[in-house]
């Protein structure tokens, strides 16, 4: 056994709204006498904090992981959390976003949501719909009660787009373990609030119904049978990762889509590592791994960093552009790696890498650490 679910701990009588009894008076009493208004929000504390403790000791430091529905001050060292019994509606899908976000602004490094919601059926719009908004989180489960939430029961297509954002998160481990394992060391979220990453942009404190997921993934799920999305881009040139078409920021836009795309944009001047597996989420994020490079600024150097499973540092990489050549070094482990230059249809020549022409940019075979290439 890996980890638990702490469902409940916030179900603890103070006291009940319709007969106006105390907890004393349903013979609930703390061993110690402590006051049951008090214990109220600290019994989940020490409930989800009993349950980590016998995984830590099972497990080892820094292996126990919790998954729970209820938390107090300081539960954010538990670590993991979802929204608890959402509905399954797009009000309740917004709200589960909204939930998250201001969670997310009170230390809580990773929460998620029951995709699909809940509480009664869904239909098979807002399953794919919640797909994609799920499999962006931290991290992801199907969950129903009265309606088992598997793709198969909805229609064929809520199968493939099941597989293909499956599969998209497995790629993204080694960008999404490594601003999880930031979240360890700095109690920012992996999804966090527009404003987090924006300060300046007056418009960002306003945004509930998108998020970042780590600097440079910006997330819009759609939140309506039509397929329509709404979103704000900050300044920049933001790329849709599914897409490929190219957007400009500093203001709204509306588009329609179907179930394969939605908006996922790439911060401009971002690398985002892509690792070599789409079966497991367990594996070497340094092995055939794919740096795929977005939008380079002139003399601004963009980073990326990857980490193994127990969050230690495997490679660094790095790519700055000036005029026509593109200057790439990457440091400690890299295995079969490729370097990938995102919307550009040809280069002039390259050093230390064998290039390939694909339908999203030029692929570089990595033959060395360091990569020259002239436009």
């Amino acid at each position: 056994m890996d980890s638990f679910k702490t469902d409940f701990g916030e179900r603890i009588p103070v006291r009940d709204s319709f007969y106006g009894k105390r907890a004393e008076q349903y013979g609930i009493v703390y061993f110690d006498g402590s006051n049951p208004d008090k214990m109220h929000n600290y019994y989940t504390q020490l409930y989800n904090w009993a349950v980590y403790e016998v995984l830590e000791r099972k497990l080892g430091k820094n292996q126990a992981c919790l998954f729970a529905r209820s938390a107090t001050v300081g539960g954010q060292k538990y670590p993991v959390h979802w929204g608890g019994d959402n509905l399954s509606n797009y009000p309740s899908m917004a709200q589960s976003l909204r939930g998250g976000l201001s969670l997310s602004l009170c230390g809580f490094g990773y929460w998620s949501h029951d995709i699909g919601g809940f509480e009664a059926g869904c239909t098979p719009d807002i399953f794919k719909r919640w797909t994609q908004f799920g499999l962006l989180s931290s991290h992801s489960r199907y969950h129903g009660s009265s309606e088992y939430k598997v793709p198969w029961i909805y229609d064929e297509e809520s199968v493939e787009v099941t597989r293909r954002f499956t599969k998209l998160k497995l790629r993204l481990m080694p960008y999404l373990y490594r601003w999880a394992a930031e979240a360890a060391r700095t109690g920012v979220s992996m999804m966090r609030p527009m404003f987090l990453e924006f300060p300046e942009d007056h418009t960002t404190p306003f945004l509930d119904m998108q998020y970042m997921l780590g600097e440079n993934l910006l997330v819009a799920p759609i939140f309506n049978d039509k397929g329509i999305a709404s979103y704000y881009l900050p300044a920049g040139n933001w790329t849709n990762m599914l897409t490929g078409e190219v957007k400009p920021g500093a203001r709204w836009h509306q588009e329609q889509h179907g179930y394969m795309t939605f908006p996922l944009l790439v911060r401009e001047n971002s690398i985002i590592p892509f690792g070599g597996c789409d079966t497991r989420p367990d594996y070497d994020y340094s092995d055939g791994t794919t740096f795929a490079v977005y939008e380079l600024q002139e003399q601004t150097p963009a980073t990326a960093v990857v980490y193994s499973g127990k969050g230690e540092t495997l490679c660094k990489v790095q790519a700055v552009k000036a005029g026509n050549t593109i200057h790439f070094t990457a440091e400690g482990q890299l295995k079969d790696g490729k370097l990938l230059l995102v919307g550009i249809s040809a280069i002039s020549s390259v050093t230390g890498g064998v290039p390939t022409q694909t339908d999203t940019g030029v692929s570089i075979a990595l033959a060395s650490h360091e990569v020259t290439v002239i436009l």
